[in-house]
């Protein structure tokens, strides 16, 4: 998970999430590689994950060790949003995982239910096992790939599938583009939904947005303290009435720690509180052959120079 909204150090973004004192603030872990220069910090109870870039630190995920369901960060609360939309949640499927703290919530609430969360650095992936409390069992499957790379190789389809991938500041490029948003919409199960975290204060939130627009025929927003969560779907608008129905049903099944119903009071449609879409911005396409797909993702998936 990513944490793109708090432009701001690891422990500053941590204050703000929890009210942790700065000062409490002791260095895990530091490691470098091929796609990150990784810093763990320890401020007890909570974990920071956090990747570093031109001299700043982003943060990551934050985990709290003396409660495995807490959600520090505020957007990923509302990325739970989309189980009150999807017909059926019977898998979900995580691209960007981070720390993993969204994808090991929803399944330690629907333990029955098979879980993926995809994280492209290794190196991550390890020390997300290691320091943030998620580990490979039954229904929860860690994998290691560019996300895109991964959906290309897979025939499954998912009830539920979750886009939270960050670069320092920025989402991929080569995950905000028209293909892979088809890509994507061709693994959801009919009636499934993709929600993804995009943040909105840089100039590719109204290309993103009008993006996904061009994909599927509804795209809604959710507030979550300065981040804008997306939710996408096919078909029919799901109405008020429908939504509350079915936080109502979810939420007596498995009990969330945080109330699905309480979250449709960040919904919105775009609005000058959301963001408005420019008549300029550009649907984004890959604007390479696909053969030449491959070695574009690996390439831009490696660290900037600068870092």
């Amino acid at each position: 998970m990513r944490l793109s909204v708090y432009l701001l150090t690891a422990a500053v973004a941590l204050a703000a999430a929890t009210g942790l004192a700065v000062a409490e603030r002791k260095l895990l872990v530091e490691r470098e590689s091929l796609y990150n220069n990784i810093y763990i910090y320890s401020e007890p109870p909570y974990v920071t994950l956090t990747f570093g870039h031109n001299g700043r630190l982003y943060t990551e995920s934050i985990y709290n060790s003396k409660d495995d369901r807490d959600l520090p960060v505020v957007y990923t609360r509302s990325m739970t949003a989309g189980l009150m939309y999807a017909k059926n949640v019977k898998s979900i499927l995580e691209i960007g995982s981070g720390g993993g703290r969204t994808a090991w919530y929803l399944h330690r609430h629907m333990p029955e239910v098979p879980i993926t969360t995809v994280e492209l650095d290794p190196v991550v992936a390890e020390l997300a096992q290691k320091h943030f409390g998620i580990k490979n069992e039954k229904n929860f499957e860690i994998a290691t790939r560019d996300g895109r790379l991964f959906l290309r190789e897979s025939k499954k389809k998912y009830d539920v599938i979750l886009i939270d991938a960050y670069r320092g500041p920025f989402v991929p490029f080569h995950l905000l583009t028209k293909e892979f948003y088809q890509s994507v919409e061709a693994h959801l199960a009919p009636g499934g939904v993709v929600v993804q975290n995009i943040e909105p204060s840089t100039m590719l939130f109204d290309s993103a947005t009008k993006t996904i627009q061009s994909v599927f025929d509804n795209v809604e927003f959710y507030l979550a303290r300065g981040n804008v969560v997306t939710v996408a779907y096919e078909g029919p608008k799901r109405t008020l009435g429908e939504l509350k129905k079915m936080a109502d049903t979810r939420q007596g099944t498995h009990k969330f720690r945080y109330d699905l119903k309480s979250l449709l009071a960040q919904r919105r449609g775009l609005s000058p509180e959301v963001g408005t879409i420019s008549p300029d911005a550009k649907v984004l396409t890959d604007d390479f052959a696909p053969a030449e797909s491959l070695k574009a993702i690996e390439v831009h998936n490696r660290k900037w120079p600068s870092e």
